[in-house]
């Protein structure tokens, strides 16, 4: 059976869950929401960066709910607008179609990171539609939930799971989250978004409580640290300028704790050179993701990350992509509700491999 599926964006994500959908044989693309006029019109495959779809993108949200679709791959900016976002999702969940989103990131579970009277509209919409919403990417997502707990299979006993991302940005061309959210390229003295008291666990709390929700653990709390390191001298990356003496690399951590101690980590190493912070943790290749486990055995798991375009940071933003594309099937079969990765079966790239 084909799926009929609308793209919710064509930001750095949503371009990429365009090429996506249109590589995939079970999924047809009925149509494509831009947020700015000077996209409506234009052929979806053009905004893809592929060749014509033979779909035009428009602005008319109420027209692709028209459209009776079977999900919806939401990929609309959230970290600075969630009170919109958590509206856009409400609004096509109670039109009866299920989505798959990469944001609000903290719905990837949300139990014990927001209060239950910011989840219930959704799950209120979502019944009242008979929808289903899971969100996901490749972190929060992939990353460090399904790839950890498969290596935890392998575990006799499990002290600490560490999940990290070890990533130079320099080439992710993208400055509200670089220098707005992130804090890069501004006084180590003031506060980003990012690192405001609580953000840090609004974003990635739901990493460390659904780890431990899949290895049935109860965690006490949730603690979170950060540190930042300054630009040596002044030098340029994909999204402008970086003076010296402003922020330039970041490093922070997530813990779920359990009896004084840390049992579930998420480890942010950010660079913007590969000269700083040399005792920080290295990637392993150009950059990509970790999984440590200690216990009995050791373990560490490291996927690396690379593009055809030779980018790491295209591979990040299409790893993301991916993880919602290939998951439609199993969302659109699911239950109404509010999903999280522990609710679906093996997402696996079912018809994805090349035929020559």
């Amino acid at each position: 059976m084909t799926l009929r599926v609308v793209q919710w964006s064509t930001g750095n994500v949503g371009r990429h869950a365009i090429a996506g959908i249109a590589r995939r044989p079970d999924l047809e693309l009925a149509g494509v929401w831009v947020s700015t006029p000077d996209k409506a019109g234009r052929d979806a495959g053009e905004l893809a960066g592929i060749g014509p779809l033979g779909v035009t993108a428009t602005t008319d949200a109420d027209a692709l709910l028209a459209l009776k679709p079977d999900c919806v791959v939401y990929t609309a900016m959230a970290d600075d607008r969630i009170v919109e976002a958590l509206g856009d999702l409400e609004r096509i969940l109670r039109a009866g179609v299920d989505v798959v989103s990469s944001s609000p990131v903290f719905l990837q579970y949300p139990a014990g990171v927001v209060p239950d009277e910011m989840v219930e509209p959704i799950r209120r919409a979502a019944a009242a539609g008979g929808a289903s919403l899971w969100v996901n990417g490749i972190d929060p997502g992939f990353a460090n939930d399904w790839l950890p707990l498969v290596l935890t299979s392998v575990c006799e006993r499990i002290d600490e799971v560490r999940c990290l991302e070890i990533l130079d940005y320099s080439t992710y061309d993208n400055a509200k989250v670089l220098f707005d959210i992130m804090g890069f390229g501004k006084p180590l003295d003031d506060t980003p978004m990012l690192l405001m008291p609580g953000i840090l666990s609004l974003a990635w709390g739901s990493v460390v409580r659904q780890l431990a929700a899949g290895l049935g653990v109860e965690l006490d709390g949730v603690e979170e640290t950060a540190t930042r390191l300054p630009a040596p001298e002044a030098f340029d990356i994909s999204s402008g300028r970086i003076e010296a003496g402003t922020a330039a690399a970041l490093r922070f951590e997530v813990r779920g704790m359990r009896g004084g101690r840390a049992v579930c980590v998420l480890e942010h190493v950010t660079r913007l050179r590969p000269d700083l912070g040399l005792d920080w943790p290295r990637p392993a290749g150009q950059g990509g993701y970790r999984v440590e486990v200690t216990g009995e055995p050791n373990y560490t798991l490291d996927l690396r990350l690379v593009a055809t375009d030779g980018d790491h940071n295209t591979a990040g933003l299409k790893a993301t992509a991916m993880r919602l594309v290939n998951a439609i099937p199993a969302v659109v079969a699911a239950k109404p509700g509010l999903l999280t990765a522990l609710d679906l079966p093996l997402v696996t790239g079912r018809g994805l491999v090349s035929r020559g």
